[in-house]
């Protein structure tokens, strides 16, 4: 490597230090806001020294949405629902990516088109006949609602496992034939641990969407008890006002397990795609 390679280009780092400081804005005024009283969060600066900053009751806004608004609960509702169903997605998509990748069959062309098509129908178009076969089934005021529809629906993670099993060559196919090994097999033992990084990265952005989603929880949940962390933010408006704070605050913790899971997983994609690099 030369030196020039080595010399880190002046303006990329200024664009790069500049989006990082965009990107993560927000989430440093939610923070700061979370550390006011009400009356104190709309103030003239944008970042300002919050009133309960170093205080005896610092961490006032923390205890309230934690005990009086039972928020660790729902945390806890939300990742039973968004772990059970991004672990769904892991299994539904790189057992369908490997089929439609090596296991090549009459109209499987075909059918993978009519999948993909699927990315380009919005959940509000099939969500009312999504409610009415669960209602039939007795499924609401439980988690299933939440969990079984993204075993069904991974248009996208279907296609990226494609993608990513169809450059592994063929030849790792062939000796698992010769060995005696069946598909099932080949799939556990060859395809599936060569998959890691693209497994982290379908199980962080499934465990996202399940995370974030409001719709759903909102349609099927009417028990406190039940009631996701998208879903209890919501407590905190009403038609006129909203507690700013405790909002800000709630918002704040719902984060933290989505970077916790983004900093675990991001181990092992790193990790998978120094391993891999298969080559044909």
């Amino acid at each position: 490597m030369t030196k020039n390679e080595n010399k880190i280009n002046p303006l990329r780092l200024i664009f790069l230090v500049i989006f990082a400081l965009l990107a993560i804005f927000p989430f440093l005024w939610m923070v700061q806001n979370s550390f006011n009283t009400e009356k104190h969060i709309f103030t003239k600066e944008i970042f300002s020294i919050p009133d309960l900053l170093f205080k005896r009751n610092m961490f006032e806004n923390y205890i309230a949405v934690i005990k009086d608004y039972n928020f660790g609960r729902y945390t806890l509702n939300s990742l039973l629902v968004s772990g059970l169903a991004a672990l769904g997605q892991i299994i539904v998509c790189t057992l369908s990516g490997f089929v439609f990748a090596k296991m090549k069959f009459r109209g499987s062309k075909i059918v993978f088109s009519l999948l993909l098509l699927t990315l380009m129908v919005p959940v509000q178009v099939t969500i009312i006949p999504e409610y009415y076969i669960m209602m039939k089934m007795n499924w609401l005021d439980t988690f299933l609602p939440l969990i079984i529809p993204s075993f069904l629906s991974g248009a996208f993670g279907t296609f990226m496992m494609k993608e990513y099993f169809e450059q592994i060559p063929n030849s790792l196919l062939d000796a698992g034939v010769i060995d005696g090994a069946n598909a099932g097999r080949m799939y556990f033992n060859i395809f599936l641990p060569q998959s890691s990084a693209p497994v982290a990265t379908l199980f962080i952005i499934a465990f996202m969407n399940n995370w974030n989603d409001l719709l759903r929880p909102m349609l099927y949940l009417s028990k406190e008890k039940l009631q996701t962390v998208t879903l209890a933010l919501t407590q905190f408006q009403s038609q006129y006002s909203a507690r700013w704070n405790l909002l800000l605050t709630g918002s704040v913790l719902s984060i933290l397990p989505l970077i916790v899971v983004f900093i675990f997983s991001q181990q092992y994609i790193i990790e998978g795609s120094l391993s891999s690099g298969i080559k044909g």
